[in-house]
């Protein structure tokens, strides 16, 4: 009987653990903008909330037709003990012949599967 206690109690723990949010969200957001970008689609997919699976095939093709998609002066930091992570910097892409940039903006994550997952921009 003790020992089914202290399984018990080792498993609560573990479950503990597991739900309990750890590392920077802001860190995944830039990982996520990084594969978006350059259309890792491996790790688009892997940084994707559940909620935005259906968006997968928008957010990978989301710059396919446009030439030297990179990233400028990328900065994300969390937004206190919040689900949002507020990005600077900008996005540039060439579509054509002229360049445009996309502002970053400000993005809501979400603890899944025990790690950070980007779900869209923040309201």
């Amino acid at each position: 009987m003790t020992r089914f206690w202290i399984v018990l109690g080792v498993l609560w723990i573990l479950a503990a653990c597991a739900n309990n949010p750890t590392g920077n969200p802001a860190r995944m957001v830039e990982r996520y903008l990084l594969a978006k970008v350059s259309r890792d689609d491996t790790a688009l997919r892997r940084l994707l909330c559940s909620e935005m699976e259906d968006q997968y095939e928008r957010e990978l093709r989301s710059f396919e037709t446009v030439s030297d998609a990179h990233l400028d002066g990328m900065a994300c930091r969390r937004v206190g003990e919040t689900n949002t992570v507020r990005c600077t910097g900008v996005i540039w892409a060439v579509y054509g012949s002229e360049q445009t940039k996309f502002p970053l903006t400000t993005y809501r994550v979400v603890w899944e599967d025990g790690e950070w997952k980007w779900c869209g921009e923040a309201p």
